[in-house]
């Protein structure tokens, strides 16, 4: 039995293929694994940072591939198609990390009613969150097109709560006002939608082309265009969340307000326009905010369950906004996957369409 994946050069990521991988057959799986097949998947912009940073962060490794490419790792849902874990059975169906390949096999550990993990040991080297696998078979809210929302914004609206969650912690770093570059982007809008909530003012960052869609959203009190910036008063203290990763952006920010930059944060590189060595900029030092750092603090002080019960409420508060301002644009078999990673790779997907695709015929 074969599975297609679909893989990239780590090297150059406009460069990409599908290629057939064996599986083992349903009566030769090892003990307690499962044969997934991956029926739906999101992508998106995010998915481009997971390979941009592939090798600092581990990515590449989750999926191991051909030699020089990388499997790309996605949201979506598989169903168990073959088990030889007692408490799993045939058509159990999965939310969680998936390659962008046909299947997958799991070596299913932890298992309980609510979810399992995959044990296998090239996976342990990343956060839990990327191992974890909820069972959702029969919950409406992974079913039809309230599903396609979970894959889509779910794990970006995890971000997004995260980082505002960390502002929220650290009172904004006494910001008046927060920044968001890249404002049409999923993890962008979610950030500004939570910063909007709690009364703190949120400044949508974009390209004129995109100035429409995040004015609609409704979450931004201010839009302003990039080759504007610097028209902003900058006698204010604001914090900056960059999900561009444009350096000629965070630069021209930072010389623009100068020590009124209480706080940059990097979260995600949709521009994929980061130079090496930036230098020294004035203002609060750039940094990365990494999700698994701020899960495990949170983890820690909130107890079990802390973190789901609180992002499930603000997804609650969230979700009704979707049908409004995305559209679900669905793709089938190699073609269209390749198409929509190259255009998504090449900044061309539309800011309110969403893609659930599958290499499945």
């Amino acid at each position: 039995m074969t599975a297609t994946d679909f893989i990239v050069a780590r090297d150059n990521l406009e460069t990409c293929k599908t290629i057939a991988t064996g599986l083992p057959a349903a009566d030769a799986l090892p003990q307690d694994a499962l044969l997934v097949r991956i029926e739906r998947f999101a992508f998106t912009a995010n998915n481009i940072t997971y390979a941009v940073m592939g090798d600092e962060l581990k990515y590449w490794q989750i999926f191991p591939t051909t030699e020089g490419f990388g499997s790309i790792p996605v949201w979506g849902f598989g169903e168990v198609i073959a088990s030889n874990h007692p408490n799993v059975p045939v058509g159990e169906r999965l939310f969680g990390y998936f390659p962008m390949a046909t299947h997958l096999v799991i070596e299913a550990t932890d298992v309980s009613k609510r979810g399992l993990r995959d044990g296998a040991a090239h996976r342990q080297g990343v956060a839990p969150v990327y191992n974890a696998y909820a069972r959702v078979g029969g919950d409406p809210a992974y079913a039809g097109r309230q599903g396609d929302y979970q894959a889509l914004l779910r794990p970006l609206f995890m971000l997004s709560f995260l980082v505002d969650d960390f502002l929220a912690a650290n009172d904004d770093f006494g910001a008046r006002a927060v920044l968001l570059s890249s404002a049409s982007s999923k993890t962008a809008f979610g950030l500004a939608h939570l910063l909007h909530t709690r009364g703190r003012k949120a400044i949508g960052l974009t390209s004129s082309g995109n100035t429409g869609f995040v004015t609609s959203l409704g979450c931004y009190d201010e839009v302003v265009t990039y080759d504007r910036v610097t028209s902003l008063p900058s006698d204010a203290p604001v914090a900056f969340v960059d999900m561009a990763g444009n350096s000629a952006l965070r630069t021209t920010l930072h010389r623009h307000f100068g020590d009124q930059m209480k706080c940059s944060v990097r979260v995600g590189l949709t521009h994929r326009a980061t130079d090496a060595d930036e230098g020294v900029l004035p203002g609060a030092k750039p940094r990365w905010f990494f999700a698994p750092d701020h899960i495990r603090k949170r983890a820690k002080e909130w107890g079990p369950g802390g973190i789901e019960q609180r992002l499930g409420a603000a997804w609650a508060g969230f979700a009704p906004m979707l049908e409004r301002c995305l559209t679900v644009v669905e793709g089938r078999g190699p073609d269209a996957v390749r198409q929509v990673y190259l255009d998504t790779l090449q900044g061309r997907i539309p800011p309110e369409q969403g893609h659930m695709l599958s290499l499945l015929g």
